[in-house]
């Protein structure tokens, strides 16, 4: 069970940040990810078609043999049910990682949480943070232009159009005085610059895939099952429409970590 991959999906390229996460804390460990390129964004679809989607991929990522499935995905952390019963495999999204790390990071009890629309609306940080520390005051942005900027490779904070959304997005959160901001869509670190430009180094961003990637190998290392080898892990890639646009951005989310191996499939089948 320990030589087996740790299987990771997301709506499209935005859980590539999580797998280059886990890929720097656990680099002997090899990587089966799924993204569901030909259906994204996941966050402007309906809860009904969000759970579909979701034991759809991780359905397949199960058929692969994989020991561990991470959503990587804030939309289907936030909307699906916790699905590791009824896969038997151990199973985690973002959302719990997160807020734990944000509440650990505050200083003043504020924290802002930006992510896809079907995230904001089902308010699944803000429960899990106030649960906790109902003191606490959070406050939510959907920001869905974010999503198709990332996937366009428009994450240059130099660049006046992401200048002018990020602003726009980050008003309201700055009108609250946040001192801690969940980046709560995976996508959402590679604007981190320009977020962290926007917002000023008083406030502390939350990297929801490094956060995950963190509790991953706290899961495995619990359940014994990381790998006992010195050799590096070996990624595979699966897509569910053309590689090529796959291959064309995975650098950008990758930051340049070997990303040949890719596969379409066929999600419906699952």
């Amino acid at each position: 069970m320990k030589e087996k991959a740790i299987g990771v999906f997301d709506s499209g390229l935005g859980g590539l940040t999580a797998v280059r996460e886990i890929l720097e804390i656990m680099p002997h460990e090899d990587i089966v990810y799924f993204g569901d390129t030909g259906r994204v964004p996941y966050g402007s679809k309906s809860r009904d078609a969000i759970n579909r989607y979701a034991r759809q991929d991780a359905r397949f990522l199960k058929k692969m043999g994989v020991k561990m499935i991470v959503a990587a995905c804030g939309t289907v952390s936030s909307v699906a049910p916790d699905l590791s019963e009824e896969l038997g495999l151990p199973y985690t999204g973002v959302v719990n990682p997160t807020c734990f790390s944000a509440i650990n990071a505050t200083r003043n009890g504020r924290i802002g949480v930006i992510g896809t629309a079907a995230t904001i609306a089902s308010h699944s940080y803000k429960k899990r943070i106030t649960e906790k520390r109902p003191e606490f005051e959070v406050f939510e942005e959907h920001c869905q232009l974010f999503v198709s900027f990332v996937e366009n490779g428009l994450v240059d904070p130099d660049d006046e159009l992401v200048q002018l959304m990020v602003r726009r997005y980050m008003a309201p959160l700055k009108e609250n005085d946040i001192d801690t901001l969940i980046l709560g869509c995976t996508h959402f670190p590679l604007l981190a610059d320009a977020i962290q430009r926007e917002m000023g180094d008083g406030v502390t961003l939350i990297d929801s895939g490094k956060e995950t990637a963190i509790y991953t190998k706290k899961i495995l290392e619990e359940q014994g099952l990381l790998r006992d080898t010195e050799e590096r892990g070996k990624a595979q890639y699966y897509v569910s429409d053309t590689p090529a646009d796959f291959e064309k951005f995975a650098g950008l989310f990758l930051k340049n970590k070997p990303h040949d191996n890719i596969e379409h499939i066929n999600i419906e089948e699952y």
